[in-house]
């Protein structure tokens, strides 16, 4: 108890103090905040792909594709100066894509790895679709650059792809795990994982290295091959009046609108282009001019100096091998064939070798019946590769009373334009109607036709036809796809397809005649176009068929050029309006095996010497000199030359995409003569059950079931080699 006298000292104590100053409030205590965590590398590589989606799809060549139809390719706006800087924003979106995928922390599934890699790289793609028409159909110094400097980085790009480790270690474990997802899942996931593993994923660091320098190399060697030929093909044989014997009016006509193109006056020319120098070769009475124009086609990439291919392939061959061994196979042909309906070389090579002895042995026969001739025209001397088609066209007339200019004024290219599509709605229901004009178009005279269901009148895709020669397009024929048809993100994408050809323009007005081989391309070519109308797949991945499949939905095509339904609507004479007389009809159907030694050896000499080159373990050879040996050495006539010769073999050297793989259709003709025979039997070239048995088994589902099944779904066994042999009018045997 406190005293109070110790109260007051208390008290003075306090009293006497010196006062403090008076204090803010105290605050309450500060949370200091900690630095934010920086992002995972997915979450990175996610804000990336939102930043660079947000620039591409900005870019007229990058974004998404606007107007009808689904959106239609912008050739309107093509700028080659503006395409680099498109590549490389697109090709850094793409990485970016992969990125995100390999860089996910949940674990793999169909769900979060195959669908976004289906669905990556679409901006690429559509820059990529613009700049591949601009290679083939609108070719110039300027784009040859580009194409020079760009196709080793998308080489590299691709690379990348399957090089990333995590992103296929997440395909191994979707892959395992594959007996979980339905069949198309399933199929899709073996493909995919097939293919990274056969283009190296699985190899060391070193060796991926290695494959990816080769593939960088031999894209630069690509385009360099492809420019040099290109810049063959851009020449001419110039004509004066006193060499014009022997070439119908129509003919006469056709060079000189060429030579018009190329603003030569009162001159006609002979372009060096298949579908100009072979109705020369087989109607000009000049002989020396035969061999002329036939040496200067033939010589394309072979003439030395800066056109020259010979060192530029014998480079592609010996990578390809080198690649090969790298990657396990014992060859580039190989490696190739790996994922063919052929899957072996020897098999590919044990069918041409069942066809080349009769082939070379018809040769021999039409060959004598010719030189009979030749000798009643005073020609002395060994038959020559440049008579053959001139000869052979007289003995043709002699033996069948069939003129090819009889027939050419029957088949004019807008009839036959619509025969191809009246033939396409006959067997499955398609119907074409004209846009042209309503959307853009790369060169004024590309047409552009809508395709829709007849029965239920739906949107099916867009049809582009190419259809004339100029400067800067390549020589030949081919189908081209702008857009494939898909379903798997919810959002149905229809086809765009192209068929791009050489006819020569005639002049303003006149019509275009062309010849029956050249209006069986066009069929061969939209049936290309069919299959990827037709598609029904619903993963981007499942939409290429193998090499040696690809060709038979284009070959069977052919026959109805000359059906009855065809010629009785659309071959027309273009100056009387009436249609094919059955008896020229006939004359034809009778020389139909006609010449087939020559057109068999022309093609089978072609797809030897190929699949020879390409089955060397080491790619070494002698470019002079390997394509006269490989044909001396399998007995190849010399009265016949190879449809492509080595230095101008650009199915073989503009890409890998035939290289070891132009057996491919032969092997598909197999099916195609078959299939011819399984409408033959039904008895209607029409037949409704057949047709739909083509198109649900054949070109609808792509490659989401397996091909060889797929025939046997169609037909009911296996194709039968043996409708093949009786096509080309050669013996069977057991």
């Amino acid at each position: 108890m406190k005293t109070r006298s110790t109260l007051v000292v208390l008290a003075l104590s306090v009293s006497c103090r010196t006062p403090e100053p008076a204090r803010p409030p105290i605050a309450p205590p500060v949370e200091v905040a900690k630095p934010a965590a920086p992002p995972t590398p997915y979450e990175a590589a996610r804000a990336e792909v939102a930043r660079l989606t947000a620039l591409a799809d900005k870019d007229p060549f990058l974004g998404a594709w606007t107007g009808p139809y689904g959106g239609v390719p912008p050739w309107d706006k093509l700028d080659i100066a503006k395409m680099p800087a498109a590549f490389e924003l697109g090709l850094a979106l793409q990485a970016a894509e992969i990125t995100a995928i390999a860089e996910n922390p949940a674990p793999a599934t169909f769900a979060n790895t195959l669908v976004p890699l289906e669905d990556s790289g679409r901006h690429v793609g559509r820059v990529d679709v613009l700049f591949s028409v601009m290679q083939s159909n609108l070719s110039t110094p300027e784009v040859q650059a580009v194409d020079k400097e760009w196709s080793p980085k998308f080489a590299a790009a691709d690379d990348a792809i399957t090089f990333n480790e995590k992103l296929f270690a997440r395909l191994t474990a979707v892959y395992a795990a594959r007996a979980q997802l339905d069949p198309e899942q399933q199929r899709l996931v073996e493909l995919r994982y097939d293919r990274f593993v056969k283009a190296g994923a699985k190899l060391s660091a070193a060796d991926k290295a290695k494959v990816g320098a080769i593939n960088e190399e031999l894209a630069g060697l690509y385009t360099e091959f492809s420019k040099r030929v290109l810049a063959d093909e851009n020449t001419w044989i110039e004509l004066g009046p006193k060499d014009l014997a022997g070439l119908s009016p129509a003919l006469v006509a056709t060079y000189a609108a060429a030579a018009a193109d190329h603003k030569l006056v009162d001159k006609w020319i002979v372009v060096n282009t298949r579908s100009i120098v072979d109705p020369f070769l087989a109607a000009s009475a000049r002989r020396d001019l035969r061999e002329k124009v036939w040496k200067a086609f033939k010589g394309r990439g072979d003439h030395g100096g800066d056109t020259d291919t010979h060192a530029t392939f014998a480079r592609m061959v010996k990578l390809r091998a080198d690649r090969a061994r790298l990657l396990g196979y014992a060859s580039h042909a190989h490696w190739r064939m790996s994922d063919t309906m052929a899957k072996d070389p020897e098999k590919a090579k044990a069918l041409m070798l069942r066809v080349w002895p009769a082939a070379v042995a018809r040769v021999a026969e039409e060959v004598a019946d010719m030189k009979k001739l030749a000798r009643k025209d005073g020609q002395k001397g060994p038959f020559e590769p440049w008579d053959y088609l001139y000869y052979a066209e007289k003995v043709r007339k002699a033996k069948y009373d069939v003129d090819q200019n009889e027939l050419k004024p029957y088949f004019e290219l807008g009839n036959m334009i619509a025969a191809s599509q009246y033939m396409a709605e006959q067997l499955y229901g398609l119907t074409f109607t004209e846009i042209t004009g309503k959307v853009p178009v790369f060169e004024p005279h590309v047409r552009v036709w809508e395709v829709t269901d007849k029965a239920t009148g739906a949107h099916v895709g867009l049809f582009y036809g190419d259809y004339f020669a100029r400067e800067g397009k390549r020589s030949g024929a081919w189908a081209m796809g702008y857009r494939g048809h898909e379903t798997f993100t919810g959002t149905v994408r229809t086809p765009i397809t192209s068929n791009n050809n050489n006819f020569v323009q005639g002049a303003a007005g006149a019509p275009v005649l062309i010849s029956l081989d050249d209006a069986q391309t066009l069929f061969h070519e939209f049936g290309h176009a069919l299959h990827g109308l037709m598609s029904e797949v619903h993963y981007p991945g499942l939409a290429s068929t193998p090499r040696d499949f690809v060709e038979y939905p284009s070959q069977v095509h052919e026959q109805w050029v000359l059906t009855r339904p065809i010629l009785d609507r659309f071959a027309h004479h273009y100056q009387t309006g009436a249609p094919m007389p059955q008896a020229l009809v006939d004359k034809v159907t009778r020389s139909a095996k006609f010449n087939q030694g020559y057109t068999t050896v022309e093609y089978l000499s072609s797809a030897i010497v190929d699949m020879e080159l390409h089955t060397l373990p080491d790619g070494v050879i002698d470019p002079a000199t390997f394509e006269s040996d490989t044909l001396a050495r399998i007995g190849a006539p010399r009265e016949v030359a190879m449809r492509h010769r080595l230095p101008q073999f650009t199915h073989l050297f503009a890409s890998d995409a035939y290289s070891a793989g132009y057996y491919s259709y032969l092997w598909s003709e197999v099916m195609d003569a078959d299939t011819r025979e399984a409408f033959t039997e039904a008895g209607d070239v029409f037949d409704p059950g057949v047709a739909k048995k083509l198109r649900q088994f054949i070109l609808a589902p792509g490659n989401s079931t397996d091909r060889a099944e797929a025939y046997r779904q169609f037909r009911g066994r296996d194709p039968d080699v043996a409708a093949l042999l009786r096509k080309r009018g050669f013996p069977v045997k057991n």
